[in-house]
């Protein structure tokens, strides 16, 4: 049985993202506890990891600084122990070496990456990016198994203003087109992280997260 948890620190949306991951479980007969949690106990004994986030990267990073003892444990149970983990939009940007949101700051400094604002060639284009559109594989992952992606692929739900400008392209597995080329899902060895919303995401999203609770690196 896996033991999933989603990483409360005070970022919304995680009711949303334990909804998803418990109709993924059902609807792929996956037997899976989805904890909502910032206990550090719990965290150390899961067997999948789940970071969302939502709003400004500054008071996201602020937010996991804020219970005690989480960053330095996401590091150990990330980096050092190799359990499976999914960073979500923010959550995801947070893997950067920084964020530049008003002003830089410090991310776990995983993904060879700096978050930056959107800038569409297309001056039409608003910001921020929100709404449907396709995903265009960068590199093989099997978090896209069995998932239609590319022109004639099935659409993921965006909702944001900057992205992952990266500068290890090894890293970045996916992007999808806004005015240009735009960071969609980055990662290695055992983590990753997706710029759109799985659990927004429908039929594609319930299969991404299926295929994140399937993988073993």
């Amino acid at each position: 049985m896996l033991d999933i948890a989603i990483i409360d620190y005070g970022s919304g949306n995680i009711r949303s993202a334990q909804k998803a991951f418990l109709k993924a479980a059902e609807s792929f007969d996956v037997r899976a506890s989805v904890k909502l949690t910032n206990n550090l106990d719990e965290i150390s004994k899961a067997s999948h990891l789940v970071l969302p986030g939502v709003g400004a990267f500054a008071d996201c990073a602020a937010g996991i600084q804020k219970v005690e003892g989480l960053w330095p444990l996401l590091n150990q149970r990330v980096i050092k122990d190799g359990v499976p983990f999914l960073g979500i939009c923010v959550g995801m940007q947070l893997m950067a070496l920084e964020g530049h949101e008003y002003h830089v700051t410090k991310g776990l400094g995983w993904i060879d990456g700096l978050v930056r604002p959107i800038k569409p060639k297309d001056d039409a284009l608003k910001i921020p990016h929100m709404g449907w559109n396709k995903i265009y594989a960068q590199t093989a992952h099997p978090i896209f198994k069995d998932i239609k992606i590319g022109d004639e692929g099935q659409h993921a739900y965006f909702v944001h203003s900057y992205h992952m400008d990266m500068k290890t392209s090894s890293q970045c597995i996916a992007s999808t087109d806004y005015g240009g080329a735009v960071t969609a899902v980055v990662g290695q060895d055992n983590y990753i992280g997706t710029q759109f919303h799985p659990e927004k995401s429908q039929a594609l999203g319930l299969k991404f997260i299926q295929n994140f609770m399937a993988w073993r690196p």
